[in-house]
């Protein structure tokens, strides 16, 4: 059987041509049966869906990805699964490089692209790292992580209204789900 995996860190690389559906896509036009994806990111070794297809992958079948970096993010975890699965009797499909085996010649191009894409992500991570520092230095009110997406008050109000009201009927009446609303109270009970 020839399974497919599509992996993607972001759900903002869809607008970049790497997504989830146009991967998916590739895969199904080359030949994938079955497609795995997963929106993980490749420096993370277990990834729900990828795990899963790794223990359903058995002798003479393909693994099919449409870049090598989608398997991982690092020489050494790129090169122990691939290892692993051709020694397993399982068909390595690299889209833009063909079928892998274990020959010297597959393993020397192999690392070679396993390295550029571990420097990318490290570019990736210092880029990103320079960017924080820079707004940090230059924006007082920089907060690192994810804008708020309720207000102060709207919390405030929520709370209030707890005090009369169920979680549920708080949920429906504000819009703030349970799990904001208890995080809330934590937060204001520390």
């Amino acid at each position: 059987m020839v399974r497919g995996y599509a992996r993607v860190s972001s759900k903002g690389q869809e607008k970049y041509g790497n997504g989830l559906e146009t991967q998916t896509a590739e895969l199904k036009a080359a030949g994938a049966e079955k497609i795995y994806t997963d929106a993980y990111t490749g420096a993370k070794c277990s990834r729900p869906n990828f795990d899963k297809l790794l223990s359903e992958l058995e002798p003479n079948d393909t693994l099919m990805v449409t870049k090598l970096d989608r398997f991982a993010r690092s020489i050494t975890q790129g090169n122990e699964i691939i290892t692993q699965l051709i020694d397993k009797g399982v068909k390595v499909h690299i889209l833009n490089m063909g079928v892998l085996d274990s020959s010297p010649t597959n393993s020397l191009l192999r690392n070679i692209m396993l390295a550029f894409s571990e420097f990318e992500r490290q570019l990736i991570l210092d880029r990103t790292s320079s960017g924080k520092v820079y707004a940090r230095e230059n924006n007082p009110n920089y907060k690192e992580g994810r804008p708020k997406v309720y207000s102060e008050e709207q919390i405030n109000l929520a709370m209030s209204l707890l005090g009369t009201h169920s979680y549920r009927q708080v949920e429906k009446m504000t819009g703030i789900s349970k799990s904001t609303l208890l995080r809330a109270r934590r937060t204001q009970k520390l």
